[in-house]
């Protein structure tokens, strides 16, 4: 009994070393998980991007806007104009929270008289606003204890008072299920796809698809137009169960979700065609699906804070194109942006569309020569 088992492991074993791809991989995913999850899971926010609607213009106002500014927790990047352009910045995500200084403020401390300062929060991100929100409130509470100081006419009531956008109960379930739409989305469309190809070449009948008067792209279509629909369904089940079971409220188009769902899918199905015209068997197509998805779950924002992250891993998020889609997906379903709000992320898929499915025509006119 001792010789036969040992005879099986020696012949597993040779069809390890056999394969060094799939070794590699097997070797190579454990550290790239431990890398991405050491440096990607941090809570710890700063430099948050603030936008100032400062309608005072005084030495005090100022003088509030240089208490936040000179802080870790946020960097001032803009200053608006009026309300619309204080909320474009936060639609578009370039701000993740704004400071509203009224008009009277300088005099009413001058005079100690109470004043409130308005401090908007996006809330679409709970972890982050929850962040936001006792960074804003420190800091204003530092500040008028420095102003009644400086005032000498008595506690001049500076209220720091915050608002919530987006998400007023700031609940993880608004935030995750939207994002899971993109992230179901991919893994099945990537995973099923690259599955799809390398099964035939597997059991051999790819050759006997070859030499029908099937051509290359008839039967690229033909393999991955199932799992389309698949995937499709499994978006609608998502957001569905999202909206009635979850009550997650949609403020935007679902038109319009769909659709940029759709040039999302595309560029998933060309990488899952990319994976399985590369490997061999489908243990190492699963190997390298799971070694291109799993540092997207990290670097694209569905699990850990984008501003809590190293310089580098920032860098790198934006060649993640789930980046890009949690940003589309939660801004039409939290915030409710029309196509105008999202259109730098839409191009970007787009030219992650167009490259993968180059790649993967190319690749896979290549694999049947």
């Amino acid at each position: 009994m001792i010789v036969r088992t040992f005879a099986i492991m020696r012949k597993e074993v040779l069809h390890i070393i056999r394969d060094p791809r799939t070794l590699m991989l097997i070797f190579l995913i454990p550290i790239i998980q431990m890398v991405l999850l050491g440096y990607a899971a941090n809570t710890d926010i700063d430099h948050i991007a603030l936008v100032v609607l400062d309608g005072d213009h005084s030495p005090e106002s100022r003088s509030m806007v240089r208490a936040f500014d000179t802080t870790t927790y946020f960097d001032v990047v803009y200053y608006a104009k009026n309300e619309a352009e204080m909320a474009e910045y936060i639609d578009r995500g370039e701000a993740r929270a704004a400071l509203v200084i009224p008009a009277t403020y300088g005099l009413n401390v001058m005079e100690g008289q109470p004043t409130q300062i308005g401090f908007v929060v996006d809330g679409s991100d709970p972890t982050t606003a929850n962040s936001v929100l006792a960074a804003g409130l420190q800091i204003g509470q530092a500040t008028a204890a420095q102003a009644t100081l400086q005032a000498g006419v008595g506690q001049p009531g500076i209220e720091l008072r915050p608002t919530v956008w987006y998400n007023p109960g700031l609940k993880s379930v608004n935030y995750m299920i939207p994002a899971l739409m993109g992230l179901v989305l991919q893994f099945l469309a990537t995973l099923l796809t690259s599955m799809a190809i390398v099964r035939e070449r597997e059991s051999g009948t790819m050759e006997q698809l070859i030499v029908t008067p099937i051509k290359p792209f008839e039967l690229v279509l033909g393999k991955t137009i199932p799992y389309v629909a698949v995937s499709f369904f499994n978006l609608v089940e998502v957001l569905a169960v999202g909206v009635f079971w979850f009550k997650v409220p949609i403020h935007g188009s679902i038109g319009l979700l769909l659709g940029l769902s759709g040039l999302f899918l595309l560029g998933s199905l060309g990488i899952g065609i990319v994976i399985s015209s590369t490997s061999s068997t489908q243990q190492e197509a699963m190997l390298w699906s799971f070694m291109i998805l799993l540092p997207s779950i990290f670097l694209s924002g569905f699990l850990f804070p984008l501003e809590a992250m190293p310089w580098a891993l920032r860098m790198l998020s934006y060649v993640v194109p789930l980046r890009y889609m949690l940003t589309i997906v939660r801004g039409i379903v939290l915030k409710g942006v029309a196509l105008s709000y999202i259109q730098t992320e839409v191009v970007f898929l787009g030219v992650f569309c167009v490259v993968m499915l180059g790649l993967a025509s190319v690749r896979f006119r290549k694999n049947l020569m």
